[in-house]
């Protein structure tokens, strides 16, 4: 596995190193050694899985508020999608600035997003499932959201016109 930090310091994209051959390939998509060994740690306790049915799916900004911040590792197992992260640590040098890379079902990329930074995605194709690994359990009282067109944050989404649902849609802008 290839650790890449970004400009988000604590934001990592991660290249699986697939082993090909006859049969097809093989990668490690997760390994607690080589995350440590990165100064990353993250005990997994939840896995979701995102299902989008059509292109221009919008899902985000969310994260979790203290004292429930969670650690997301975000992978693309089918289709493609435009991911974001943004920085909502006050005492970080990238505070309110943000990230975005394509993860694709192909590309054998992953996002590791440290705690107090939101992230969403769009997808780029129909059908598209996003995979996410969290370290902590969800918490309904510490879920929340930034709106995802916030001109303060500069986003450009790829598909202008999202199917996005009221809640994500209604989040208070910056």
């Amino acid at each position: 596995m290839k650790f890449t930090e970004q400009i988000i310091p604590g934001v990592y994209l991660i290249e699986m190193e697939p082993f090909k051959d006859e049969r097809g390939s093989f990668a490690r998509q997760f390994c607690l050694n080589e995350l440590k060994a990165h100064g990353l740690d993250i005990s997994i306790c939840q896995c979701n899985l995102s299902g989008n049915t059509h292109k221009g799916t919008l899902r985000g900004l969310h994260y979790q508020k203290n004292p429930f911040p969670e650690i997301k590792i975000v992978s693309c197992l089918r289709g493609r999608i435009f991911d974001v992260v943004v920085d909502l640590r006050p005492d970080s040098p990238t505070y309110l600035k943000h990230i975005s890379t394509e993860l694709t079902e192909n590309n054998n990329k992953l996002l590791y997003i440290p705690p107090m930074c939101a992230h969403g995605f769009e997808t780029l194709e129909d059908n598209s499932i996003v995979y996410y690994q969290l370290g902590e359990f969800f918490h309904p009282e510490a879920y929340a959201g930034i709106r995802w067109n916030d001109p303060k944050l500069g986003i450009n989404w790829p598909i202008k016109n999202p199917i996005i649902n009221e809640r994500d849609n209604n989040y208070a802008l910056l």
